[in-house]
Protein backbone atom coordinates (compact mmCIF):
# COMPACT_ATOMS: atom_id res chain seq x y z
CA UNK A 1 0.00 0.00 0.00
CA UNK A 2 1.44 3.38 -1.11
CA UNK A 3 2.37 6.02 1.28
CA UNK A 4 1.85 9.94 0.62
CA UNK A 5 3.04 13.17 2.42
CA UNK A 6 3.03 16.96 1.71
CA UNK A 7 6.57 18.92 0.89
CA UNK A 8 5.26 21.99 2.61
CA UNK A 9 6.71 25.50 1.19
CA UNK A 10 9.03 26.70 3.73
CA UNK A 11 9.32 30.65 3.93
CA UNK A 12 11.72 32.60 5.66
CA UNK A 13 10.05 35.51 7.32
CA UNK A 14 13.21 37.21 8.17
CA UNK A 15 16.86 36.10 7.18
CA UNK A 16 19.42 37.80 8.81
CA UNK A 17 23.46 37.12 7.47
CA UNK A 18 25.42 37.45 10.57
CA UNK A 19 28.82 36.27 8.60
CA UNK A 20 30.68 34.17 6.54
CA UNK A 21 32.51 31.07 8.74
CA UNK A 22 35.39 29.54 8.49
CA UNK A 23 34.17 26.34 6.46
CA UNK A 24 32.19 28.57 4.11
CA UNK A 25 29.10 28.36 5.02
CA UNK A 26 27.19 31.55 5.86
CA UNK A 27 26.07 32.22 9.77
CA UNK A 28 22.33 33.03 9.98
CA UNK A 29 19.71 33.61 11.84
CA UNK A 30 15.70 33.25 10.32
CA UNK A 31 12.05 33.06 10.95
CA UNK A 32 10.75 30.20 9.46
CA UNK A 33 7.16 29.51 9.01
CA UNK A 34 5.34 26.93 6.69
CA UNK A 35 2.47 27.34 3.69
CA UNK A 36 -0.25 25.21 3.18
CA UNK A 37 0.67 24.85 -0.21
CA UNK A 38 3.36 22.89 -1.33
CA UNK A 39 4.55 19.53 -3.76
CA UNK A 40 3.27 15.47 -3.09
CA UNK A 41 5.00 12.82 -2.55
CA UNK A 42 4.43 9.55 -2.41
CA UNK A 43 6.23 6.19 -1.50
CA UNK A 44 5.47 2.39 -3.03
CA UNK A 45 7.81 -0.52 -1.34
CA UNK A 46 8.45 -3.04 -3.32
CA UNK A 47 7.98 -5.37 -1.03
CA UNK A 48 6.06 -6.88 1.12
CA UNK A 49 6.25 -6.44 4.11
CA UNK A 50 8.04 -3.46 4.23
CA UNK A 51 11.83 -4.48 4.93
CA UNK A 52 13.90 -6.31 3.33
CA UNK A 53 16.40 -9.32 5.11
CA UNK A 54 20.11 -7.96 4.36
CA UNK A 55 22.27 -11.05 5.81
CA UNK A 56 25.24 -10.63 7.85
CA UNK A 57 28.48 -9.51 5.75
CA UNK A 58 26.00 -8.79 2.82
CA UNK A 59 26.33 -5.66 -0.07
CA UNK A 60 23.65 -3.49 1.79
CA UNK A 61 24.55 -0.75 -0.78
CA UNK A 62 21.53 1.56 -1.19
CA UNK A 63 22.14 1.92 -5.04
CA UNK A 64 19.39 1.12 -6.87
CA UNK A 65 17.66 0.50 -4.56
CA UNK A 66 14.92 3.33 -5.18
CA UNK A 67 13.22 5.52 -7.94
CA UNK A 68 11.61 8.59 -8.70
CA UNK A 69 8.69 9.08 -10.91
CA UNK A 70 7.92 13.34 -11.10
CA UNK A 71 4.90 14.42 -12.81
CA UNK A 72 3.75 18.12 -12.17
CA UNK A 73 3.89 21.72 -14.28
CA UNK A 74 7.50 22.44 -12.56
CA UNK A 75 8.40 18.12 -12.73
CA UNK A 76 11.22 19.12 -16.04
CA UNK A 77 13.26 21.20 -14.61
CA UNK A 78 14.31 19.05 -11.93
CA UNK A 79 17.21 17.78 -13.31
CA UNK A 80 19.28 14.70 -12.00
CA UNK A 81 20.11 15.75 -8.86
CA UNK A 82 17.05 15.30 -6.94
CA UNK A 83 17.21 15.54 -3.08
CA UNK A 84 14.51 12.70 -2.49
CA UNK A 85 16.77 9.86 -4.02
CA UNK A 86 20.04 11.69 -1.85
CA UNK A 87 17.78 11.25 1.42
CA UNK A 88 16.59 7.89 0.72
CA UNK A 89 19.87 6.27 -0.34
CA UNK A 90 21.39 8.05 2.92
CA UNK A 91 18.45 6.57 5.01
CA UNK A 92 18.86 3.11 3.51
CA UNK A 93 23.07 3.56 4.18
CA UNK A 94 21.93 4.05 8.08
CA UNK A 95 19.35 1.61 8.33
CA UNK A 96 20.14 -1.25 5.57
CA UNK A 97 17.18 -3.32 6.33
CA UNK A 98 14.58 -0.37 4.17
CA UNK A 99 12.58 -1.14 1.53
CA UNK A 100 13.48 -0.60 -1.58
CA UNK A 101 10.66 1.42 -3.40
CA UNK A 102 9.13 3.59 -5.86
CA UNK A 103 8.82 7.50 -5.02
CA UNK A 104 6.26 9.82 -6.98
CA UNK A 105 6.94 13.10 -6.56
CA UNK A 106 3.95 15.88 -8.52
CA UNK A 107 5.96 18.92 -8.26
CA UNK A 108 4.15 22.03 -7.83
CA UNK A 109 6.18 24.64 -6.04
CA UNK A 110 8.66 26.38 -8.52
CA UNK A 111 12.24 25.16 -9.16
CA UNK A 112 14.93 27.05 -7.56
CA UNK A 113 12.44 29.53 -5.90
CA UNK A 114 13.67 30.35 -1.94
CA UNK A 115 10.64 28.14 -0.61
CA UNK A 116 13.03 25.12 -0.28
CA UNK A 117 11.24 22.98 -2.27
CA UNK A 118 14.25 20.27 -2.62
CA UNK A 119 14.48 20.10 0.97
CA UNK A 120 11.36 20.24 1.62
CA UNK A 121 11.01 17.18 -0.47
CA UNK A 122 13.61 15.67 0.93
CA UNK A 123 12.13 15.88 4.49
CA UNK A 124 8.57 14.06 3.77
CA UNK A 125 10.59 11.21 2.07
CA UNK A 126 11.96 11.00 5.08
CA UNK A 127 8.79 11.24 6.93
CA UNK A 128 7.65 8.79 4.55
CA UNK A 129 10.27 6.24 5.21
CA UNK A 130 9.81 6.48 8.75
CA UNK A 131 6.02 5.32 8.01
CA UNK A 132 7.08 2.34 5.98
CA UNK A 133 10.01 1.24 8.33
CA UNK A 134 7.69 -0.46 11.09
CA UNK A 135 9.85 1.16 13.46
CA UNK A 136 13.01 0.25 11.99
CA UNK A 137 13.87 3.85 11.02
CA UNK A 138 12.66 6.70 13.16
CA UNK A 139 12.33 10.51 12.93
CA UNK A 140 15.12 10.37 15.40
CA UNK A 141 17.29 8.61 12.59
CA UNK A 142 15.64 11.03 9.84
CA UNK A 143 16.93 14.30 12.21
CA UNK A 144 20.10 13.04 12.39
CA UNK A 145 20.27 12.39 8.37
CA UNK A 146 18.77 15.55 7.74
CA UNK A 147 21.51 17.99 8.70
CA UNK A 148 24.35 16.53 6.00
CA UNK A 149 21.22 16.57 2.98
CA UNK A 150 21.06 20.17 3.17
CA UNK A 151 20.83 23.09 5.54
CA UNK A 152 16.90 23.71 4.66
CA UNK A 153 16.11 20.06 5.39
CA UNK A 154 16.06 19.99 9.32
CA UNK A 155 13.54 22.71 9.78
CA UNK A 156 11.59 21.14 6.55
CA UNK A 157 11.32 17.97 8.51
CA UNK A 158 9.28 19.28 10.99
CA UNK A 159 7.62 21.86 9.15
CA UNK A 160 6.59 23.98 11.75
CA UNK A 161 7.65 27.88 12.64
CA UNK A 162 10.86 27.82 13.78
CA UNK A 163 14.08 30.31 14.67
CA UNK A 164 17.12 28.76 12.80
CA UNK A 165 20.53 29.34 13.52
CA UNK A 166 23.58 28.13 12.37
CA UNK A 167 23.97 27.20 8.29
CA UNK A 168 19.90 26.71 9.04
CA UNK A 169 20.87 23.46 10.90
CA UNK A 170 19.79 24.33 14.17
CA UNK A 171 16.09 24.63 14.65
CA UNK A 172 14.51 26.08 17.56
CA UNK A 173 10.57 25.63 17.85
CA UNK A 174 8.37 28.68 17.99
CA UNK A 175 5.44 29.05 20.57
CA UNK A 176 2.39 30.81 19.70
CA UNK A 177 2.09 31.66 15.75
CA UNK A 178 -0.98 33.13 15.06
CA UNK A 179 -2.51 31.71 11.96
CA UNK A 180 -2.43 34.45 8.91
CA UNK A 181 -2.94 34.73 5.13
CA UNK A 182 0.07 34.88 2.98
CA UNK A 183 0.02 35.33 -0.85
CA UNK A 184 2.88 33.71 -2.82
CA UNK A 185 3.84 35.27 -6.34
CA UNK A 186 6.89 34.29 -8.57
CA UNK A 187 8.08 35.61 -11.78
CA UNK A 188 8.82 32.35 -13.59
CA UNK A 189 12.27 33.32 -12.21
CA UNK A 190 14.85 30.48 -11.30
CA UNK A 191 17.47 31.91 -8.66
CA UNK A 192 19.93 29.19 -7.66
CA UNK A 193 20.81 29.99 -3.68
CA UNK A 194 24.21 29.48 -4.48
CA UNK A 195 24.39 32.65 -7.00
CA UNK A 196 22.88 34.61 -4.50
CA UNK A 197 25.12 33.56 -1.72
CA UNK A 198 28.34 33.99 -3.86
CA UNK A 199 27.15 37.36 -4.95
CA UNK A 200 26.70 38.76 -1.27
CA UNK A 201 30.47 39.15 -0.52
CA UNK A 202 29.01 38.92 3.09
CA UNK A 203 32.27 39.62 5.55
CA UNK A 204 33.75 37.14 7.94
CA UNK A 205 32.04 35.95 10.86
CA UNK A 206 33.48 38.52 13.91
CA UNK A 207 33.32 36.07 17.14
CA UNK A 208 30.47 33.78 18.23
CA UNK A 209 27.01 34.93 17.42
CA UNK A 210 24.96 35.89 19.83
CA UNK A 211 22.45 33.18 21.14
CA UNK A 212 18.43 34.74 20.51
CA UNK A 213 15.97 32.70 22.02
CA UNK A 214 13.00 32.11 20.06
CA UNK A 215 10.06 34.03 20.49
CA UNK A 216 6.91 33.22 21.49
CA UNK A 217 4.25 35.64 19.59
CA UNK A 218 1.05 34.16 22.30
CA UNK A 219 -1.31 33.87 19.36
CA UNK A 220 -1.07 37.56 18.06
CA UNK A 221 -0.44 38.98 14.86
CA UNK A 222 0.37 42.01 15.55
CA UNK A 223 3.85 40.58 17.56
CA UNK A 224 4.34 38.48 14.94
CA UNK A 225 4.24 41.44 12.75
CA UNK A 226 6.49 43.52 15.09
CA UNK A 227 9.20 40.80 15.34
CA UNK A 228 9.63 40.79 11.30
CA UNK A 229 9.19 44.26 10.65
CA UNK A 230 11.94 45.50 12.82
CA UNK A 231 14.06 42.20 10.47
CA UNK A 232 14.92 41.71 7.39
CA UNK A 233 16.18 39.55 4.26
CA UNK A 234 19.82 40.05 3.99
CA UNK A 235 19.26 38.78 0.24
CA UNK A 236 17.15 40.71 -0.57
CA UNK A 237 18.98 43.55 -2.03
CA UNK A 238 21.73 40.93 -4.01
CA UNK A 239 18.99 39.07 -4.85
CA UNK A 240 17.09 42.13 -7.08
CA UNK A 241 20.81 42.63 -8.34
CA UNK A 242 21.03 39.40 -9.95
CA UNK A 243 17.38 39.20 -11.47
CA UNK A 244 15.32 42.23 -11.57
CA UNK A 245 11.87 40.78 -11.83
CA UNK A 246 12.15 40.11 -8.16
CA UNK A 247 11.37 44.46 -7.60
CA UNK A 248 8.11 44.66 -9.68
CA UNK A 249 7.09 41.39 -7.47
CA UNK A 250 7.55 43.16 -4.27
CA UNK A 251 6.29 46.70 -5.68
CA UNK A 252 2.40 44.79 -6.87
CA UNK A 253 2.35 42.87 -3.62
CA UNK A 254 2.54 46.09 -2.04
CA UNK A 255 0.29 47.49 -3.57
CA UNK A 256 -2.14 44.94 -2.25
CA UNK A 257 -4.99 46.20 0.11
CA UNK A 258 -4.58 44.61 3.72
CA UNK A 259 -0.76 43.35 3.42
CA UNK A 260 1.29 43.68 6.71
CA UNK A 261 4.81 42.36 5.47
CA UNK A 262 6.42 42.14 1.55
CA UNK A 263 9.24 40.30 1.47
CA UNK A 264 11.46 38.20 -0.35
CA UNK A 265 11.78 34.30 0.82
CA UNK A 266 14.96 32.74 0.71
CA UNK A 267 16.98 33.48 -1.82
CA UNK A 268 14.16 34.21 -3.82
CA UNK A 269 12.61 34.81 -6.55
CA UNK A 270 9.30 34.18 -4.68
CA UNK A 271 8.03 36.74 -3.01
CA UNK A 272 5.12 36.96 -0.58
CA UNK A 273 2.73 39.08 1.26
CA UNK A 274 1.20 38.55 4.96
CA UNK A 275 -2.22 39.40 5.97
CA UNK A 276 -4.23 39.00 8.77
CA UNK A 277 -6.75 37.02 7.65
CA UNK A 278 -7.08 33.59 4.87
CA UNK A 279 -9.86 35.61 3.27
CA UNK A 280 -7.99 38.71 2.73
CA UNK A 281 -5.21 36.79 0.93
CA UNK A 282 -7.32 34.71 -1.10
CA UNK A 283 -9.10 38.03 -2.63
CA UNK A 284 -5.29 39.68 -2.85
CA UNK A 285 -4.30 36.96 -4.71
CA UNK A 286 -7.05 35.92 -7.43
CA UNK A 287 -6.61 40.15 -8.54
CA UNK A 288 -2.62 39.97 -9.03
CA UNK A 289 -3.43 36.54 -10.64
CA UNK A 290 -5.96 38.52 -12.74
CA UNK A 291 -3.33 41.46 -13.14
CA UNK A 292 -0.38 39.30 -13.37
CA UNK A 293 -1.48 36.43 -15.78
CA UNK A 294 2.26 34.98 -16.32
CA UNK A 295 3.40 34.93 -12.36
CA UNK A 296 3.00 31.86 -10.50
CA UNK A 297 0.32 33.44 -7.68
CA UNK A 298 -1.21 31.98 -4.95
CA UNK A 299 -2.50 32.56 -1.70
CA UNK A 300 -2.48 30.13 1.51
CA UNK A 301 -2.54 30.33 5.59
CA UNK A 302 0.85 30.78 6.71
CA UNK A 303 2.25 28.90 9.90
CA UNK A 304 2.28 24.98 10.90
CA UNK A 305 0.14 23.46 8.20
CA UNK A 306 0.23 19.78 9.21
CA UNK A 307 -2.21 20.82 12.23
CA UNK A 308 -4.33 21.11 10.38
Amino acid sequence: MGLRDIAWAKLNLTLEILGRRADGFHELRSLVAFAGVGDTVAFAPKTEPNLRAVPPGADASPQHAFTLDAAGPFATALGGGNLILDAAEAACARIPALAEGRFRLVKTLPVAAGLGGGSADAAAALRLLVQASGGVFSMRDAESIAPDLGSDVAVCLRSAPALMTGRGEIVAPVAGFPRCGVVLANPHVELATSAVYGALNAPPLDGTPEVEPPPDFDGSFEALIAYASTRSNDLERVAIALAPEIDAVLERLRALDGERLVRLSGSGATCFAVFEKPREALRAAILLAEQEPDWWVTASTLGDPSAG
